[in-house]
């Protein structure tokens, strides 16, 4: 008799919260926040969960942006360590999409950096060591292929010696790399020598946007192109200002910002834009490259506009619209007569 009653009273109980409306408010909250954080969870699965890359930016100049797996992202810090140790901090998404290429993250020699100091592959077992091994030798030949981003990875994978070779024969180019890698397999008795696609496969991983264009140089202009490029990168987004030849002006007129930028590593071209177009020599449009300076006629006749061509159909410059920025030539020469592209003597 005791547990019928026990069990009549907890009946009564569970009615009598049952028909009170605060429990099913309460139960009403708790489905509908059970049921957002399901949606969210399917959202981000569907959106994130499949997703292999995340972005790592890089430094300014020449730095870009390296769309890169968690795995390589992670040794972003080191990576910009050890390039702010030897001077390559503008180059810390370049070599984190080099990363990308040799190892994915994925392996303990991060940068393949072992063979650089002599070792078999996969020696270096240390990641923080490989990567202070692989940064020091990026900016070795960084620095020996005199800033042509194309000539330094190629020669990070072939070795240094790729350097020399290729300049004695104008210059990187894709052939030079499949002449050194024919020469080398038969030299070393290999059937193949590193990866002559190396470059485009590492900068599949890159992208140098519109605040930082890679440059291809070879090494054959009378300046440090990366270099002056570099100290034009600062100003981007800076506004026109007629006249201005100083960054203590606010910004830079066209001729402006090349006589700054140049300036810099000592070189004179003074003067406006027709006075920089008499100082420089004029050079076929065939035969173009990076460094070379680009004139238009705009507001008056003769040359009245400049910039500094970067490769790929752009060049930087100050102009009224966009500031600090990079063009199109094309685009440029739909709007202004073009006075053709001139080298500095």
């Amino acid at each position: 008799m005791q547990v019928v009653l026990e069990k009549g009273i907890k009946v009564a109980r569970t009615i009598a919260v049952l028909k009170n409306p605060l429990t099913w408010i309460l139960a009403g909250i708790l489905l509908l926040l059970t049921s957002i954080f399901g949606i969210a969870l399917f959202i981000s699965i569907s959106l994130g969960g499949e997703n292999q890359f995340d972005s790592g930016m890089s430094g300014e100049g020449a730095g870009g942006t390296a769309q890169v797996s968690a795995d390589v992202l992670r040794y972003e810090p080191l990576i910009r360590k050890y390039a702010e140790k030897y001077g390559v901090d503008q180059y810390v998404g370049l070599m984190m999409a080099l990363i990308q290429q040799e190892s994915g993250g994925r392996q303990l020699d991060v940068m393949q950096s072992s063979e650089s100091i002599g070792l078999p592959p996969g020696t270096i077992t240390d990641p923080e060591y490989s990567i202070q091994i692989g940064v020091e030798h990026f900016a070795k030949v960084m620095k020996q292929a005199k800033g042509d981003i194309n000539l330094a990875l190629q020669s990070y994978n072939f070795g240094n010696g790729f350097i020399d070779y290729a300049l004695q024969s104008g210059g990187y180019s894709k052939e030079t790399a499949s002449e050194f890698s024919q020469l080398m397999a038969a030299k070393m008795g290999w059937s193949r020598y590193g990866d002559v696609n190396y470059v485009e496969h590492v900068l599949r991983y890159y992208n140098g946007g519109n605040d930082s264009v890679v440059v291809v140089g070879d090494g054959t202009q009378r300046f440090d192109v990366e270099e002056v490029l570099a100290i034009m990168n600062q100003f981007l987004g800076r506004p026109y200002v007629w006249g201005g030849r100083t960054p203590t002006a606010g910004g830079f007129d066209c001729s402006g910002l090349m006589e700054y930028a140049l300036a810099q590593i000592g070189i004179d071209l003074s003067g406006t834009a027709q006075s920089q177009y008499d100082k420089t020599i004029p050079v076929p449009e065939d035969q173009i490259k990076p460094g070379d300076l680009v004139f238009f006629s705009t507001y008056k006749p003769g040359a009245s506009h400049v910039g500094m061509y970067v490769g790929d159909g752009k060049f930087i410059n100050s102009n009224s619209g966009d500031g600090t920025s990079y063009s199109s030539v094309e685009q440029w020469k739909s709007l202004y007569p073009f006075l053709g592209f001139r080298r500095i003597k």
